[in-house]
């Protein structure tokens, strides 16, 4: 039997109850895990409306290229173990929850090149920054849901409510990251034979019918910074223009006729 009132207990509360009930080293490195599996399905999600298939989809759908994945989906099976021993859930999902096996076939570098994550150097730093300020916050997120856990009346319990889901998003926000630097290449530094147009130049060009000059910067799809220049290697203008050289007159076709530029200079 289901415990009583379970039936709307959200993942997110269920995930919250069970790193309350850890000692703090055991919350600290099980919570990040927790956490991603909870944000996989909504954390406003009934618990009661998890299935079986979906959780052995999540374990197949996770990559097997960390070390420690195995160790990962057990700190997510204990969560799962857990719940059907609150009686939160009518079957025990953790079993379900179950670590594919590698293909064969393939050598070892053909494997999760469509990973590849293209940066520059710039863009590196910056996600660089960005990932040890959220490693910063997290301890103190970690303290605030110990201290709102101790009011047990979880339903109320707004403050709880609040730094559980901050760290919802900031876990979120931090596995991202270190997926996104995992498959990083940095691109831009590779010594060019020619000045030749590539992802991460800067680039002075002249609009020939205004004779306005504009700089702009080639950046991966995912820096893309209109107010500060930086435009989509994959935009119409950005396709248009790499391997271009200096002096060349470049059209990009837009819905109102064409643009005609001119590379006045690259600068790498």
């Amino acid at each position: 039997m289901v415990a009583s009132g379970s039936g709307k207990l959200s993942l997110g509360e269920a995930a919250t109850r069970f790193l309350a009930h850890l000692p703090p080293e055991v919350q600290e490195t099980s919570q990040p895990e927790v956490y991603r599996f909870v944000r996989w399905f909504g954390t406003e999600r009934p618990l009661a409306e998890l299935t079986a298939p979906e959780v052995a989809n999540y374990a197949e759908r996770l990559s097997l290229s960390d070390t420690d994945y195995a160790q990962k989906l057990e700190l997510t099976r204990a969560f799962l173990a857990y719940v059907k021993k609150q009686g939160w859930s009518p079957t025990n999902l953790a079993t379900h929850l179950k670590a594919k096996k590698a293909k064969t076939g393939l050598p070892s570098s053909a494997r999760g090149l469509s990973q590849v994550v293209a940066l520059t150097r710039q863009g590196h730093e910056e996600l660089m920054r960005e990932l040890e300020a959220l490693k910063s916050k997290r301890p103190k997120l970690i303290e605030e849901i110990r201290q709102a856990a101790a009011d047990k009346d979880f339903r109320e319990n707004v403050p709880l409510h609040a730094a559980r889901e901050q760290l919802g998003h900031l876990e979120g926000r931090i596995i991202e990251l270190e997926e996104t630097l995992k498959f990083a290449k940095i691109i831009g530094e590779e010594t060019k034979s020619a000045a030749k147009v590539d992802i991460g130049d800067t680039l002075i060009l002249m609009e020939l019918n205004s004779r306005e000059e504009l700089r702009y910067t080639i950046v991966p799809p995912r820096e893309v910074d209109p107010a500060q220049g930086k435009i989509s290697s994959v935009s119409p203008i950005g396709k248009a223009l790499l391997g271009r050289s200096e002096g060349e007159i470049v059209e990009v076709a837009v819905p109102a006729g064409k643009l005609r530029y001119q590379i006045k200079r690259i600068e790498p």
